[in-house]
């Protein structure tokens, strides 16, 4: 229950049964081949009560992938009451309609069903495997967990201590902390800036209503967007998708969430853990998804720091051997979007790796990038793309991705011809957009040497 803003990531969910290995069986069976893969048929359905679903037919195993997201993750969390959607995804296996905790498992074991939920920021995901031959028993149970969950006060105090242990453990991890607090930096005062999983005052005062509250809000048929790759066709599909879905309500009544950029009154934030090395999460604004310069930062981005060939890596790794690993991203998050990465090393060290950090940001704009480094980048970004659709369950999670992202099915075959047209000017102007005159804003956990707050 931890997913933050990553939907090709979804949690793998639960594995039950007798019936196990029969499933991982299947499942196996369904690794594809990359060409075959990107080969695939999109199909755009809509089912007879109005549901609409992306569709891959893939019938060479029995088992049918489906993944959906509601709009509104944790970003709908009621102030106070911080860990919501997170305690939510916790519930939803934890008995419907007439069974409780108990049984309704009982059933999933039976069948070797699989199934799980997660939230993100600004969405909150599901997932589901079956069997072809078990699909009308587990669409059953998952219908029944989407529209009829119990929330029985046992399963509730249950879920409740095993989150509220999560939370004891991330307070303890220097990395999760400097993530955390990031973003209540970056972010004071705007829902991004609360914490996703709660805190424990918050996770204490979660009860049943607040989490039917929150269902009752967000699930609903015009938040939801559906992939599904496996085992069936577009008719059945339909019926399959009114039983799940049909009786959600048609709007949801989602808090408007405003856009905002990251900013902070202090540009370095250092909070004491007694650990051995120092922590930092680093960030800047970077540009929305559907931004035309978009594609090109994440070019930029794969140069910088997104790999083991990137020069950060080179610079504080590899030359001066001041971290075990360094890594960018870029983050576009519904309402924000954000360059942000993350280094680890001695305390006495922490400094100078973030004046490396720095430098290079620095030099991108004044020099750019070589014709070398942005044809190494394209060839490892369109090279690996295929490696994300490998089985029918990451195509189903790739799908979804593309539909929450708000890009039309076109995007998986288009998307390796926009990364190679993209040239050293762009790079460079995208350099000069990401970080001419700007500081990144910086969280230090752990004992660090030489580092002074504010600024």
């Amino acid at each position: 229950m931890s997913l933050r803003l990553f939907p090709n990531c979804m949690q793998a969910g639960r594995w039950v049964g007798p019936a196990l290995l029969a499933l991982a069986f299947a499942t196996v069976l369904t690794i594809l081949t990359p060409t075959r893969a990107l080969a695939m048929k999109i199909q755009e359905i809509t089912s007879p009560g109005g549901i609409k679903a992306w569709l891959v037919e893939e019938r060479s195993v029995p088992i049918i992938a489906l993944r959906f997201a509601f709009e509104g993750g944790s970003a709908q969390d009621p102030a106070g009451k911080e860990g919501v959607a997170n305690f939510l995804a916790g519930m939803l296996d934890e008995g419907a309609g007439d069974l409780n905790a108990k049984q309704y498992q009982e059933r999933m074991e039976d069948i070797a069903m699989r199934m799980g939920f997660d939230d993100g920021r600004d969405s909150f995901y599901g997932s589901f495997e079956t069997l072809t031959e078990n699909r009308d028993r587990a669409v059953e149970l998952l219908a029944l967990a989407i529209n009829k969950p119990r929330f029985d006060v046992e399963a509730v105090e249950r879920i409740r201590a095993q989150l509220l242990a999560g939370l004891a453990a991330a307070q303890r991890d220097p990395t999760r902390v400097a993530a955390d607090q990031w973003m209540a930096l970056a972010f004071a005062g705007h829902p991004y800036g609360r914490p996703a999983n709660g805190t424990p005052q918050s996770v204490a005062k979660i009860g049943k209503s607040d989490l039917a509250e929150f269902r009752a809000r967000v699930f609903a048929k015009d938040m939801l967007r559906v992939a599904v790759v496996g085992d069936i066709d577009a008719k059945t599909l339909g019926g399959m998708l009114d039983t799940i879905f049909g009786g959600l309500p048609t709007t949801g009544k989602l808090v408007p969430v405003p856009r905002i950029e990251p900013k902070a009154g202090q540009r370095l934030k250092v909070l004491e853990m007694n650990v051995p090395q120092s922590v930092a999460r680093f960030g800047l604004p970077a540009m929305p998804r559907q931004d035309k310069d978009f594609m090109a930062a994440f070019v930029l981005n794969n140069i910088i720091g997104g790999g083991f060939t990137s020069r950060l890596y080179a610079e504080v790794r590899d030359k001066r051997g001041l971290a075990y690993g360094v890594d960018t991203t870029i983050v576009p998050l519904r309402h924000a979007s954000v360059f942000v990465g993350n280094v680890a090393t001695k305390n006495e060290e922490i400094g100078q790796s973030l004046e490396l950090i720095r430098s290079e940001f620095k030099r991108v704009v004044t020099e750019g990038v070589t014709e070398v480094e942005l044809a190494d980048a394209k060839s490892y970004l369109t090279g690996s793309f295929a490696l994300r659709f490998d089985t029918s369950a990451n195509i189903a999670n790739q799908l979804l991705w593309t539909m929450v992202e708000g890009l039309g099915p076109d995007y998986l075959e288009s998307r390796n011809s926009m990364i190679n047209a993209v040239t050293l000017e762009d790079v460079k102007r995208v350099a000069k957009r990401l970080f001419e005159g700007k500081e990144p804003i910086v969280t230090v956990v752990g004992k660090p040497k030489g580092l002074m707050q504010g600024g």
